[in-house]
């Protein structure tokens, strides 16, 4: 090649013309953030991380090990896309112990419950279609949805979880939503959870007017006060109730290994979504935790968590109360991983950000869960990742950067 075409100057890149639902998709503010978390000097409250040292990790590398061992080739091999059929046994009958009477038949293993509400915006979601959340929401949910072109329409949340008034006023003004999305326990991003009286009234109105409720419930399992409320599928004999969950609080997120629960023809859909979308879920992962569940006092596994979450939300609790200036409020989760604080008036997360990493402490901002009027005086704290001490040095620099932009 001579000299001259090696100096000439390249073509411009292709006009890449994306589809018009990237103009709907933003970028995740928690994923982003952690990457200026992941900074080994920073103490970070924004990633959605459970504690890794309670990682169940002899008991899992045992079951991946004894896999390997026993059926190695098949667990490396091409697998169904409803999954591994003693996967979805155990979960058929780990829910049935929690009041939710459902068959293997009616469970579908899925790479995370992220990829469950995608095949349920896939198979569900046409552009404008009315999609109605909590005022604030789990932001991936929004990302996705959105990524449907959808419509969002808002409903008021307290501490009781969703306004099921404030519901029934939006569909009699609105009519029915394709699709309700809710997180009844622990709710991310408030730590809330929905009243027994109010799953009530949201499963009657879903089956009244004939919608679709999407049950996200990753961290059902880690209630450390109070008592387990029946999920919304068991309150259901209409079949308007899709439930999605996960392993990923509760064993590992790195085995990405949810599942979608609901009725037969919906699971077809979705199945047949899944089988555009992956095949299958991972079948090694997916073999090494059924092994892992039939050896391992799962039960027990979630009772040991219980007291060290428990331990870490009250230090959080505390030392708000001891740092954060006059004009904070904060939500008291009885469970799951956060709490969301509302800053005095006239702050906005997303300024004060920036000045909090400097002093070596990071948050999520709450705008970006809002899925229509942002609101910029809003933070999620996430309190399961790190131990007492170093939470209560966290909130310590938090509310001095707070105090100082006051």
């Amino acid at each position: 090649m001579s000299a001259d075409a090696m100096s000439a100057p390249l073509p411009p890149p292709p006009a890449y013309r994306l589809s018009q639902r990237m103009s709907r998709m933003k970028t995740s503010a928690v994923r982003e953030i952690l990457k200026i978390a992941e900074r080994p000097d920073i103490l970070s409250f924004a990633g959605g991380l459970p504690a890794p040292e309670l990682f169940p990790l002899d008991a899992i590398a045992k079951a991946f090990e004894e896999t390997f061992a026993t059926e190695g080739r098949p667990a490396l091999q091409y697998s169904t896309t409803e999954g591994f059929a003693p996967l979805r046994e155990w979960i058929s009958s780990h829910l049935a112990r929690k009041g939710q009477h459902v068959h293997a038949d009616q469970v579908l293993i899925t790479s995370g419950s992220q990829q469950g509400l995608d095949l349920v915006g896939k198979v569900l979601l046409d552009p404008g279609d009315l999609v109605v959340v909590e005022d604030p929401s789990y932001l991936a949910a929004l990302q996705t949805f959105g990524g449907y072109e959808v419509e969002f329409a808002t409903v008021r949340s307290d501490d009781a979880g969703m306004d099921t008034d404030d519901l029934a006023a939006l569909v009699k003004k609105k009519g029915p939503p394709k699709l309700l999305y809710v997180i009844p326990n622990f709710q991310n991003p408030k730590g809330t959870t929905l009243s027994l009286e109010r799953r009530k009234a949201l499963v009657r109105l879903a089956q009244e007017h004939r919608f679709i409720i999407l049950e996200d419930d990753p961290y059902g399992e880690l209630r450390f006060k109070g008592v387990h409320l029946p999920s919304l599928a068991s309150l259901d004999d209409q079949g308007v109730v899709l439930s999605l969950s996960t392993f990923s609080k509760t064993l590992a997120p790195g085995l990405r290994l949810g599942w979608v629960t609901g009725p037969r023809p919906l699971l077809k859909s979705l199945t047949i979504a899944k089988q555009a979308t992956d095949l299958h879920t991972a079948t090694l992962a997916q073999r090494a935790t059924a092994r892992l569940l039939t050896t391992f006092d799962y039960a027990g596994h979630i009772q040991a968590l219980m007291p060290v979450y428990a331990e870490r939300a009250n230090a959080m609790l505390s030392a708000l109360e001891a740092h954060m200036p006059k004009g904070t409020k904060w939500t008291r989760p009885d469970g799951g991983m956060f709490l969301w604080v509302e800053l005095p008036q006239g702050l906005d997360a997303a300024t004060l950000l920036p000045r909090a990493v400097e002093q070596k402490v990071a948050f999520v901002p709450g705008a970006p869960f809002f899925a229509n009027d942002q609101k910029p005086q809003f933070m999620r704290l996430n309190y399961s990742n790190r131990p007492p001490d170093l939470i209560t040095e966290g909130m310590r620099r938090l509310g001095a950067v707070i105090s100082d932009a006051l």
